[in-house]
């Protein structure tokens, strides 16, 4: 893999790790919704994550455009920056916490009503781990930048 290919790998964890800070703040926001369109309260949703192998690299689009027969294939040409991608977000299959507020609009015959399970504290940890996760893959992008910087100046010299 080439310095490219980490920006890429790097850059699609980052939009992975968005995509779970922006779950977590829906949870958070959504922690007293008792009823929603579908009916019932609101589902804590979680975010599942999977491999990537990405898309062709640069190589790969020059290699293929002026391929011949004939002719050996570029340096690196076939390489495919691996990363990660939202497979899909999905609700908890927690149940409901019941309690008990009989004045509620939202109140079954008992008195009882339906709140997400969702624990801020969990949900914190949660932000925590992709805020960290998030600033790790943009020190590893401007690492990569230096390297690319240094790797110039010495073509240069």
């Amino acid at each position: 893999m080439n310095l490219f290919g980490l920006m890429d790998t790097s850059g699609s964890a980052m939009q992975a790790e968005r995509m779970r800070a922006e779950v977590v703040a829906a949870n958070m926001a959504n922690a007293e919704t008792t009823r929603t369109a579908a009916g019932g309260p609101y589902r804590r949703q979680e975010v599942v994550f999977a491999a990537d192998r990405g898309d062709p690299n640069f190589l790969d689009s020059i290699g293929s455009a002026i391929s011949r027969p004939g002719l050996p294939p570029l340096p690196g040409a076939g390489a495919v920056a691996p990363g990660v991608r939202v497979a899909r977000v999905v609700a908890d299959p927690s149940p409901p916490l019941k309690r008990y507020d009989p004045g509620h609009p939202d109140a079954d015959g008992e008195g009882y009503v339906a709140y997400p399970d969702i624990n801020p504290l969990t949900e914190m940890v949660d932000l925590l781990g992709a805020t960290r996760a998030y600033g790790l893959n943009g020190s590893a992008v401007q690492a990569e930048k230096g390297m690319i910087a240094a790797a110039l100046e010495i073509a240069k010299s």
